[in-house]
């Protein structure tokens, strides 16, 4: 299944990705892990997609689509993938089926915007492998360091509240109109947000018919 999971920063795409890839057996393409190992490596797009990031805005297009297709084309992508953070706007949407980049669903996370300013500030992320937890929501098993990789979680500077606002206006301008263009291509499917990441998972699954 090729498949791309839409919704507001910190709906829980990120999540819900790991957990149907593995269900799958098909790769997660995180747009997000991408950019912060470039951000992190200091490499020239990386440094143009830091000062996007940094103000809660969009990274251009052309850095975007460049990024997925060079992932897409790896043997590992050959019966499907996920797609999580792209496409964020309509062009993008566009230039992905102009190169084709193929997919079945547009699978849409549902959450109110209050429930994601409260639930980005509890966020922690893992500088070093990209792993996310929450404090609530998803602990780490030691408080502050990462399950996966030992190293010191932190909070990213976009979960910081007067972004996460910012970043919440933006999805919903820009990216929350993909809505109706993949349901006119007859591709949108939608759930509603659960209290618990495996309650979420169980209405994904129902929806997806896995």
């Amino acid at each position: 299944m090729k498949l791309v999971l839409l919704g507001a920063p910190g709906a829980g795409k990120g999540t819900q990705a790991e957990i149907l890839s593995k269900k799958m057996g098909i790769p997660t393409i995180s747009t997000g892990n991408i950019l912060r190992a470039a951000m992190k490596n200091g490499t020239p797009v990386g440094l143009q997609a830091k000062e996007y990031v940094e103000k809660g805005a969009l990274v251009p297009d052309a850095v975007i689509i460049g990024i997925i297709r060079e992932r897409l084309a790896e043997p590992d992508c050959a019966n499907g993938y996920i797609l999580d953070g792209v496409p964020r706007t309509i062009p993008q949407a566009e230039a992905l089926e102009e190169g084709g980049v193929g997919l079945d669903c547009a699978l849409s996370i549902e959450v109110d915007d209050s429930v994601i300013v409260e639930r980005m500030g509890g966020r922690r992320t893992c500088p070093d492998c990209g792993a996310s937890f929450h404090v609530v929501n998803n602990p780490p098993k030691t408080e502050g360091v990462c399950d996966l990789c030992g190293a010191a979680l932190t909070v990213r500077k976009d979960d910081a509240p007067e972004t996460v606002k910012a970043r919440l206006e933006t999805y919903h301008k820009e990216t929350e109109p993909l809505k109706a263009f993949y349901a006119a291509r007859g591709k949108l499917k939608t759930v509603d947000n659960q209290p618990g990441i495996e309650a979420t998972t169980a209405e994904i699954v129902k929806a997806l018919n896995l």
